[in-house]
């Protein structure tokens, strides 16, 4: 499939990146369908949309015409089915294995045999995907960056079974929609971006849990002599410590390795449901 051929984008999973990764393709001027199973996370993404829109018209980087443009072309649906005329679809849900094959069988069911299916996964590669479709040749990552409106730099990943053309096609719909992509031929769990940061991430951590210094002591450091734009714990509370709990536990169930667990920590505040930035209370605390 060419890139000509990408006419509507659907997005399945409507949290903070799915949202803003619909956004993101309705402003370069695709027709948009984003899609999730609870009308009320619909809601929430609409108006958090609005929200981010209002001040880019603010700040004149876009304008009021061009916003309303941008939100003349997403279609909000709870319904799998209304994405059935989509030549490309990424998928942002939960990071769990099995949702993510289930939502891969469906689609691949229910798209046009062209259609490209991405999961934005960072942690799950596509291999592990691929073969829940008749298509692998046609599945892949396409991995953003939270926030997805503000970072410029995405990771295409080609799988194994992924063909040179989705691979290619998917590399030149992320320069169509006013992005960085990388892409990357041979795939990896965590690709290069959080492999890199994962390893922060951990040392953050045992610094913290073992009394070195506090969480706001280590994200000053990380922020004035690393230069870091955000320090590591209020960057988990930005991404959300559910994130960081799935990705771990994806990545020992798959190791076996103790150090692979999920730290202490974020278990401890993902099972009081202390989230980070959307619930209010994670590392830091939100009003």
């Amino acid at each position: 499939m060419k890139l000509e051929t990408i006419d509507q984008v659907a997005v399945i999973g409507s949290g903070t990146m799915g949202s803003q990764i619909a956004m993101v393709c309705a402003i370069a001027g695709y027709r948009v369908v984003l899609n999730d199973i609870e009308e009320s996370s619909l809601e929430k993404a609409k108006e958090s949309l609005e929200g981010h829109m209002e001040r880019w018209i603010k700040k004149e980087r876009l304008t009021e015409q061009q916003v309303a443009e941008a939100f003349g072309r997403i279609v909000y649906s709870t319904f799998l089915n209304d994405l059935k005329d989509s030549d490309l679809v990424i998928e942002a849900v939960v990071e769990k294995l099995d949702v993510k094959r289930d939502i891969f069988e469906k689609l691949d069911q229910l798209l046009p045999e062209h259609a490209i299916l991405a999961t934005n996964s960072s942690t799950i590669v596509s291999s592990k995907i691929a073969d829940a479709t008749f298509r692998p040749v046609k599945v892949c990552n396409i991995h953003f960056f939270n926030p997805a409106l503000v970072m410029e730099l995405v990771e295409v990943v080609q799988g194994p079974h992924t063909s040179d053309e989705t691979a290619q096609t998917a590399f030149q719909f992320v320069e169509s929609i006013g992005k960085l992509p990388v892409l990357l031929k041979k795939e990896i769990s965590g690709f290069v971006a959080n492999r890199i940061l994962g390893k922060l991430m951990d040392e953050a951590l045992f610094l913290y849990e073992n009394g070195y210094a506090s969480h706001e002591e280590i994200d000053l450091v990380v922020t004035k002599a690393l230069k870091h734009p955000i320090g590591p714990f209020a960057l988990m509370d930005l991404t959300g410590l559910d994130v960081n709990y799935y990705v771990r536990q994806q990545r020992y169930e798959e190791s076996g390795n103790e150090a692979d667990r999920p730290a202490k920590t974020v278990e401890e505040k993902v099972n009081k449901g202390e989230l980070g930035r959307k619930t209010g209370k994670g590392f830091y605390s939100y009003t």
